[in-house]
């Protein structure tokens, strides 16, 4: 009987030191689909690393680094006769004459991943935020506003060339006024898997299920840029060959005949 009990004993404790393993393995290993760490910026810089609104200190944004002029926004904020809004919180950043945000993820070696984020203009000019993954990078025109709140979401891809990924958000505007750099809002990251020909449909992700991240609670949808701008396309087995982007959405706030995802040719 005795025995019997520790047997029990250490099949528990085994069963318990697999457990924490797997959820050791789960919380330290690649990153999961959804927001990046603090990637709606909800998480603040302590009182001592603010001056006004501008960020003191490379590593004062929780889960971030930042580079040069980057402000701290709340919504609500007031920026001249323009009332800033932020869609995802009541936070964002915004970048000024080049500066950058970035942040480390691990991932998996190879595999395709797309990013998703909400940026906004603060000003008429024209403004272009350039993303990066080494060895990839892309510059995002931010001048096509398609919603009515003034912020879009747009989509970039990238494959991993190694375990750990450094995104790289940079504004390489300049201009007189730094309050003119787009504002940043939700970055968030989605594995992106080949998709395959099914016995319904010789066409490979012909329903346009597989694609980038959408945020649940924005109804304007996700921005694709075109190849020019991307090497990697955020829609598997497909290329944006037009100029402009075309736009990813959801059933949840259009009419989808079939499916989750469809995509709008907006240009």
């Amino acid at each position: 009987m005795q025995g019997l009990v520790l047997l029990l004993v250490l099949l528990c404790a085994s069963c318990h030191i697999s457990l924490s393993l797997t959820n050791s393995t789960a919380g330290n290993g690649t990153v999961a689909d959804g927001l990046l760490e603090n990637g709606n910026f909800e998480n603040a810089p302590n009182a001592t690393n603010m001056k006004g609104t501008v960020v003191v200190g490379r590593y004062a944004i929780p889960g971030w680094v930042n580079e040069g002029f980057v402000e701290y926004i709340k919504s609500g904020q007031k920026q001249g006769d323009m009332l800033l809004v932020v869609p995802e919180g009541a936070y964002a950043v915004r970048l000024g004459n080049e500066a950058s945000i970035k942040q480390k993820i691990k991932v998996i070696k190879g595999m395709y991943y797309s990013i998703t984020f909400s940026a906004a203009r603060t000003c008429a000019q024209e403004e272009r935020l350039n993303v990066t993954v080494a060895p990839d990078s892309g510059v995002l025109p931010i001048q096509t506003v398609c919603s009515s709140s003034g912020w879009d979401n747009y989509a970039w891809a990238f494959k991993a060339i190694y375990e750990v990924a450094e995104l790289i958000i940079h504004n390489p505007g300049v201009e007189e006024d730094p309050a003119c750099g787009p504002l940043i809002d939700a970055v968030a990251i989605k594995a992106l898997y080949p998709p395959r020909p099914t016995n319904k449909n010789s066409v490979k992700n012909g329903g346009f299920e597989e694609g980038p991240y959408v945020f649940p609670n924005t109804p304007w949808g996700v921005l694709i840029p075109p190849n020019i701008e991307d090497d990697h396309s955020p829609l598997p087995a497909w290329i944006v060959e037009s100029l402009k982007a075309v736009k990813y959405i959801d059933s949840a706030h259009y009419f989808v005949p079939q499916g989750r995802r469809a995509v709008e040719l907006v240009a």
